[in-house]
């Protein structure tokens, strides 16, 4: 049994809490908002984020960082991404030398371009730190349904703890070495997710969804392994089977938030309905940013961008994209003598 501490009392981080405490393990955890830690004592429940998921007696909620971050083997930080400094920067004076910390939020900071773990690390420089990623929805992980993500961290002992600490019959745990190109397949995916959401507000169909996960991931790919993430990892779970269930999952909010946006919404309104953080909205204007550092042409990335902050109609963005020059599916195939 080890002692661990859930980061952020969410729905992500109120599921994986659970498949700890199924596992065995003593669970605490840890939120800023007295109302939410009071809910959570009281009901057992997150009825705003999670409803229906009844919670074991055993787990500890607590708004008291020291309670949840002394003396415990593992912090799985769950908060949404664009609290991830700031969080980091008051585990900094409680956590240990080597005590490990887990991410399992998705995104790009807008005004660095790092990835999370960068974040912690930066701000927790005597962490050990790692990320779990994938398909994941809370809602069906709360539920028991069968689930698969990934483990990356840059020591294979490290994955394969956390790998042992959370897998079981229904949620089953991969390893991986390529942590930043895990990182970059859960932020990006999420613009893209709202490119498909956008098309489903404005009525497309499933030919264009179809087009925009094939051609998503084939940019998320380029300016992954651009910036030294590996090929294997997008077309893998934290790759293209994450971008898959974004964007046609009715438990995706950054889908969600496009099918308003696609209906009429603006963003703000459109984030405000979803009443949850929409973390393809924080990692969007990251994502092209990256791509012109990194001389990348990103497309349906940049088009969302132009939507999201440009005011440009959704429409238009959609014919922008249909009408783009004349190209090849893959420069890597040639045509027999060339």
């Amino acid at each position: 049994m080890a002692k661990v501490s859930i980061i952020g009392a969410g729905s992500w981080g109120t599921a994986l809490s659970l498949v700890l405490h199924n596992n065995g393990h003593h669970v605490t955890v840890w939120s800023v908002l007295e109302d939410e830690i009071r809910m959570l004592k009281e009901k057992h429940e997150h009825t705003d984020k999670l409803p229906g998921v009844k919670l074991p007696e055993e787990i500890v909620f607590t708004t008291s960082l020291e309670e949840a971050v002394l003396g415990r083997e593992l912090l799985v930080l769950a908060v949404p991404s664009p609290f991830t400094r700031s969080t980091s920067a008051k585990l900094r004076p409680l956590v240990k030398e080597g005590q490990l910390i887990v991410n399992v939020a998705k995104g790009i900071e807008e005004t660095t371009l790092m990835t999370l773990t960068e974040i912690i690390s930066e701000e927790v420089p005597q962490a050990k730190v790692a990320a779990m990623s994938g398909p994941s929805h809370a809602e069906e992980v709360g539920k028991g349904m069968p689930t698969t993500c990934v483990a990356g961290a840059k020591e294979k002992e490290t994955a394969e703890y956390i790998q042992n600490l959370f897998m079981n019959d229904v949620f089953r745990v991969y390893t991986s070495p390529d942590l930043l190109g895990i990182e970059l397949g859960g932020a990006l995916k999420n613009v893209i997710a709202l490119a498909a959401g956008v098309a489903d507000g404005l009525g497309c169909g499933d030919n264009i969804k179809a087009a925009l996960i094939t051609r998503g991931i084939a940019e998320i790919s380029r300016l992954g392994t651009a910036m030294g993430g590996k090929k294997e990892t997008f077309g893998g779970l934290t790759g293209i089977g994450d971008l898959i269930v974004t964007c046609a999952s009715v438990h995706s909010r950054n889908r969600r938030a496009g099918v308003l946006i696609g209906k009429g919404y603006s963003m703000e309104a459109a984030m405000k309905e979803v009443k949850m953080i929409v973390e393809g909205v924080y990692s969007a204007k990251a994502a092209s940013a990256l791509g012109k550092k990194y001389q990348v042409s990103l497309p349906i990335i940049d088009e969302v961008n132009a939507v999201l902050f440009d005011g440009k109609p959704a429409k238009e963005a959609l014919r922008a994209l249909m009408l783009r020059d004349r190209t090849t599916e893959s420069k890597d195939l040639s045509w027999g003598m060339e």
